[in-house]
Order: C-alpha cells, then sequence, then structure tokens
C-alpha cells in the first residue's frame, strides 16, 4: 500500500530539515504546530540539543485557534520571545495542519517585521516531506539573503557545468586559482546526514590539503555572517541534496561554478580470490541506501574498494531528490511495498539498521546508521568514512558479512 510505513521508521520531516540547517545560525525558528513536534526533534534528530545553545521554538496551535485561525496569539507570542532575545532573523514554518488551515505565514511575517525590526521569512514546508527539502529551502533562503547586495552585473555565468567531484575535478580548479587558495563553500552539512563524528571536519582537512581554504559549510561551524559573505568564493561543494538550492542561486548570481559529491578515501582493490565480492555476490544486486549524493558517492568508493567492475552497487534513495544529482540506474523508491520487491534478491544492502526487517535473510545486510532515519538510537555506531582507517574497516565488515552470509 502505497504512503504506508507498516514495518519502517520514517525519514524526518522537512520542518525539522529546516530546524536543523538554521539550528546555529542565531535566528529564531518558529514551528506552526501543536505541542509535541519540538521534542520529536530535539530528542531524536537533533544531537546538538544538550551542547549548543538554540532558538527553536513551537507555536502550540490549538484546536480553536486552527478552527477560528488565532493569528494574533501566533503573532504576540513570536514578537514576545524576538524582543527579549532579539534573533538575528524569525524563520516561521508551518506543519501540516497550519498548512491545510492555510495559515498567511507570508503575512505574519511581514506584520513580524514591522513590529520587531527583526528579518522575517517563512518556507514551504508542510511536514508532509523529508527532511532534505527543508534544508534544501532553508540553504536556498540563505544563499538569496546572501546574493543580495549583488548587481546583475556582479555575476558572472559559471564557466564549467556542475560535475561530481574526484581529484581531477578538484584539481582542476585548483590549478586555475594557483598561487593562492582556492576558496570552496561546503554546502548541504547538517547533523542529519553527517553525524557529530568528525566527517565535516575531515572534509575540510581533505579540501585544505589539496591546496583550498574552506571559508563556509552551510550549515555547521559557520555563523550567520560568515555564510552571508560566501557569495566570494570560488567554488561551492555539494554534499547532499539539501545544498543543490543554494549552489545553483549562488551560480546564476555570483557566478560560482559547483561539483557535487562526498571524498570517500580512494583504497587500492581487494584482488584476493577468496575475498573477492564478485564471487561472494555471484550475480547479485547490491544496494545502498540513503541521501543521494552520500549513496552515489559511497558507491562509487566501494566499487574501487572492492575492486568490482563499475556501477554494481546501486543507489536507492528513498526521499526528495534531483534529477541532476542520479546516476545511471539509481533507485528513488519511498514505499515499503516498492523497497521489498527489490531487496528480495540482493546479495548485499548497506542501510540504516531499520530497514534490516524488510531484507531477506539471504542477503549479507551491513548496518550503516543513519541519524535522519534512526535518530540518535545508533548514533555511537556512525563510522567516519572520510578517514582512511574507518573506511577501510568498513569495507573489511563488508567482506566479512558476505562470507558469513555464503551469499
Amino acid at each position: 500500500m502505497k504512503q504506508t510505513a507498516r514495518i519502517l521508521s520514517t525519514y524526518s520531516a522537512d520542518t525539522f530539515g529546516v530546524c536543523s540547517a538554521l539550528y546555529e545560525l542565531g535566528g529564531m525558528v518558529v514551528i506552526h504546530d501543536p505541542s509535541g513536534c519540538n521534542s520529536t526533534y530535539t530528542t531524536h534528530d537533533e544531537p546538538r540539543w544538550f551542547k549548543e545553545p538554540s532558538q527553536i521554538f513551537v507555536s502550540a496551535l490549538t484546536e480553536q485557534d486552527a478552527i477560528l485561525g488565532n493569528d494574533a496569539k501566533l503573532i504576540a507570542d513570536i514578537e514576545a520571545a524576538a524582543k527579549e532575545l532579539q534573533p538575528r532573523f524569525i524563520c516561521l514554518i508551518p506543519s501540516q495542519i497550519a498548512h491545510m488551515i492555510a495559515t498567511d505565514c507570508r503575512a505574519i511575517c511581514r506584520i513580524l517585521e514591522k513590529k520587531t525590526g527583526i528579518p522575517a521569512f517563512t518556507l514551504p514546508t508542510n511536514s508532509m516531506h523529508y527532511y532534505e527539502r527543508g534544508i534544501y529551502f532553508a540553504l536556498q533562503k540563505l544563499a538569496d539573503l546572501a546574493c543580495q547586495s549583488l548587481s546583475e552585473s556582479d555575476a558572472a555565468p559559471a564557466p564549467t557545468a556542475p560535475d561530481w567531484l574526484s581529484e581531477e575535478s578538484l584539481a582542476r580548479f585548483v590549478q586555475a586559482k594557483a598561487p593562492a587558495p582556492l576558496c570552496v563553500n561546503v554546502l548541504g552539512a547538517t547533523p542529519l546526514d553527517f553525524a557529530m563524528n568528525g566527517s565535516i571536519g575531515s572534509i575540510r582537512h581533505w579540501l585544505e590539503a589539496r591546496g583550498c581554504r574552506v571559508t563556509s559549510c552551510w550549515a555547521m561551524d559557520s555563523d550567520l555572517d560568515t555564510i552571508l559573505a560566501s557569495y566570494r568564493a570560488d567554488l561551492d561543494l555539494v554534499v547532499s541534496y539539501g545544498g543543490l538550492g543554494a549552489a545553483r542561486v549562488l551560480r546564476e548570481h555570483a557566478g560560482i561554478p559547483y561539483l557535487i559529491g562526498l571524498p570517500f578515501p580512494q583504497l587500492q582493490p581487494i584482488d584476493t580470490p577468496s575475498n573477492a565480492p564478485s564471487n561472494a555476490l555471484a550475480g547479485r544486486p547490491a544496494y545502498i541506501i540513503g541521501e543521494t549524493v552520500f549513496a552515489e558517492s559511497l558507491a562509487r568508493a566501494l566499487e574501487a574498494a572492492l575492486g568490482l567492475p563499475r556501477s554494481p552497487i546501486t543507489a536507492i534513495v528513498p526521499m526528495e531528490t534531483d534529477s541532476e544529482l542520479l546516476q545511471p540506474g539509481t533507485l528513488c523508491l519511498t514505499d515499503e511495498c516498492e523497497l521489498i520487491p527489490r531487496l528480495h534478491e540482493a546479495g548485499l544492502i548497506i542501510a540504516d539498521p531499520l530497514y534490516e526487517p524488510i531484507c531477506p535473510p539471504a542477503a549479507a545486510f551491513v548496518p550503516l546508521p543513519h541519524i535522519a532515519f534512526s535518530g540518535r538510537l545508533y548514533e555511537k555506531d556512525i563510522p567516519n568514512l572520510i578517514e582512511a582507517a574507518p573506511f577501510a574497516a568498513f569495507v573489511q565488515k563488508i567482506l566479512r558479512t558476505l562470507q558469513q552470509n555464503d551469499v
């Protein structure tokens, strides 16, 4: 049955994606929703909640407010909180009920701006889409704000079409900029996709080791002023679908080209006959389930490390994405009724542990937790695969699982 989760969990909602993307930027985010959604976000999806302060609120919409459209109370509450806390901005995002009763969030934001003098905006969320869509809208809005001071004459068209990240594709930009360092924005980084395990720091170090200087990270470890000034960068690196909208805005208005992908290590292929993964798979498909850029990049890196021919590992994307990010053969499957038949013949499945109940016993299942799917349940088990040692250990784990399952 379509759009029904009988066994599986569901991915974090678009409203939570907005909260995650804007968490560190000093703004106030108000989810217009009944009480409860904020606790779900903070206890399941936000590993920074107990370490870093942020201004994430819920409007506590009541049944009477919904029926009578009591926007005055919402405006008064936000105004009072904003005057006390003095956030850099106010972001009001609707959930299902606010969306269904057609709350005019844009009008409310205009009123709030006049009353508080603080920039206010809304984003088209409704809690019926997945988190990547919320990150996409939030970072796209930041890119719009960053480009406000630019005139049309300031922007020059980006000289190259977007490409996937590789040593060669990055080197072309580095050489063109030399001897000065290449200034790079990292777009689409939030804990929903990148656990607090050092992976963002590893991406920074990888870029710096190749002659780059990371000017901003949207939106982890960079403040709002840094992000708003990043239209001066030379290159954007899109590390998730959530960063694609911002990359397109910066390309159009600031002339910044972008690359797509994650720098997973390139290991020497395993060619020992007894360990040959191609023999263990025996022609059965291998799948990675996850966010588009992560899954596509990891699939290519694992193929090289395991000595497999090109594209035997297929990425399955169960959330919002864009055709620009999809490699040939990628599957966009959201519902259990679509996933179960595909997984039935699989020889290898790499996915969040909560996917295991719908995977066939004969398949080699290798868990790779994803906070946006299983929350903080397996947070401590998420490896930093950008680093060579954890990546090599993960490759060996795949080999052991294939051998144990005798696929």
